[in-house]
């Protein structure tokens, strides 16, 4: 393992200190926690928190700021972080009028964060989340029970910090964000594993010329492994899962996110988003956004995801929500 780090067991800790200091000018630290908050007056509106495993930075720590994120929270690497870090996430972004969790489903970071929904509660800050599930790869996986939560909450972040800015209440963000996760699905491959610095080793073994459809962000297993192959193919199978799950007609809206494992030069994602822009024009589909980079990262792995999100013409405004401007590290 050859990694720019000091004590493996540091890791997380001295990243969201690096964070707090890089970003100064949006971000704080709550003193004795891996919480980062931002530091603009919001007062008034709802606060916004995610958070989960490290290990897929930016997410979710570099949306926190103006038009995201309030505050996140970030566990070890690949773990849940616990509810008592939540709960300080909780309070150092609520601004009087409640706050709402957006939570990647994985059974410990849903346990986590409602048993610290129920701290704030008790502590009279009213709250209300929704649980991300847009990986359509695999029903049951390692650590999750149904779907997993991916790259798609990206772009929940982004919708739900636009509405939070624009003043709506916690009942009507959680109306909206029920309708967000039911338009998004997202699916992914890898063609390496990651390394967790406290592990030392990868993850799990995959030959120098193999891939694997619809491996999670921690490793997870996916559904089918097989000798490497042009990216205008595996392009072409991620989109026919999609289509399986939308069932789209020609004229259909759609935002689009090309999410980088870590791993993946841009070169390649940008390559790829050409195959996949091509494949899905040919369809009949109008992209009304496009997002490419690595946004929800595995770490060091090789790979990437690709997330569809519908956008119902009732919804449009979806798309004024994603292109609207931020203070935050990472968003760009």
């Amino acid at each position: 393992m050859k990694k720019i780090i000091n004590q493996p067991g540091d890791v997380v800790t001295q990243m969201v200190k690096g964070l707090a200091s890089a970003h100064a000018d949006i971000l704080a630290q709550v003193p004795d926690t891996q919480v980062l908050y931002r530091t603009v007056e919001t007062p008034n509106i709802v606060g916004i928190v995610s958070g989960g495993g490290s290990g897929h930075e930016p997410s979710h720590a570099g949306f926190v700021g103006k038009g995201m994120l309030s505050a996140a929270v970030s566990g070890e690497v690949f773990t849940s972080p616990t509810p008592d870090q939540i709960f300080e996430g909780i309070k150092a972004a609520d601004n009087g009028a409640g706050v709402f969790l957006v939570i990647k489903n994985y059974t410990g970071d849903v346990m986590n964060f409602e048993i610290a929904q129920e701290f704030a509660e008790a502590e009279g800050i009213e709250t209300a989340a929704i649980i991300v599930d847009d990986d359509i790869a695999m029903e049951d996986s390692t650590y999750t029970a149904g779907r997993r939560g991916i790259a798609g909450t990206v772009f929940m972040h982004k919708i739900i910090g636009y509405y939070a800015d624009q003043g709506k209440s916690l009942t009507e963000l959680a109306d909206i964000a029920v309708k967000v996760n039911n338009n998004l699905k997202s699916i992914g491959l890898a063609l390496s594993a990651a390394t967790v610095p406290e592990v030392g080793k990868p993850g799990f073994d995959i030959a120098a010329d193999e891939f694997e459809y619809g491996i999670g962000i921690h490793g997870e297993p996916g559904y089918r492994r097989e000798k490497i192959k042009p990216a205008s193919e595996m392009a072409a199978e991620l989109i026919a899962r999609l289509n399986e799950e939308f069932a789209w007609a020609e004229g259909n809206h759609y935002a689009v996110l090309v999410n980088g494992m870590g791993g993946t030069p841009l070169m390649e994602l940008y390559l790829f988003w050409n195959d996949i822009h091509e494949q899905l024009t040919a369809a009949g589909l109008q992209i009304d956004f496009v997002k490419v980079g690595n946004l929800m990262t595995s770490l060091d792995m090789e790979g990437a995801s690709l997330t569809l999100l519908k956008v119902p013409s009732e919804d449009a405004e979806w798309i004024t929500a994603l292109q609207a401007p931020v203070n935050t590290a990472a968003w760009g």
